[in-house]
């Protein structure tokens, strides 16, 4: 059974300037429970440096939890924050959860961050591209003001100077 698009994209989180999906969300994509999850996880910690996957800290657990994101009480966890895991820590969980579940949950997650760098490398495009356009008239908008205040000074009545009467 294919995992839609969507509920993956909507699953992916930026922290710390990195796209993560959290451990319980991806122990629910999985069809595993979290603590099942974070024990794969541990048994083969040296799969898992730094840059693949990292336990957020209790400021950053109070945003979320303060978001909406995750559920109060963690979903269940009693002691420690979420892990949250980047798209290399995704990759690497295909070779922990070795199942045939665990295989397509994992194509469609690379698939979606796959996605969402297309959708913002042409946002960056587009915004490069506007740039580029408002400095190319910004030059025309002066020249174009001078056009119109030359045509409304042509546009007055001639000031014909009164004849002076008396002395």
């Amino acid at each position: 059974m294919p995992v839609p698009m969507e509920r993956v994209e909507n699953r992916i989180l930026s922290i710390r300037g990195h796209r993560v999906i959290l451990d319980a969300d991806l122990a629910v994509l999985y069809g595993v429970t979290t603590g099942a999850l974070n024990q794969a996880v541990k048994r083969n910690a040296d799969r898992f440096p730094d840059d693949f996957m990292f336990r957020l800290t209790t400021e950053e657990g109070a945003y979320l939890k303060s978001q909406i994101v995750i559920s109060n009480g963690w979903g269940g966890r009693r002691r420690s924050l979420p892990l949250a895991f980047t798209e290399q820590g995704v990759a690497m969980l295909s070779g922990v959860l070795n199942s045939p579940r665990a295989v397509k949950v994992n194509v469609a997650i690379m698939r979606a961050f796959v996605r969402m760098r297309e959708v913002m490398s042409s946002d960056r495009e587009l915004a490069r591209r506007l740039d580029a356009l408002e400095k190319k008239y910004a030059a025309h908008d002066v020249r174009i003001r001078g056009i119109f205040d030359a045509i409304r000074a042509l546009m007055e009545p001639p000031k014909i100077p009164r004849r002076r009467i008396g002395y």
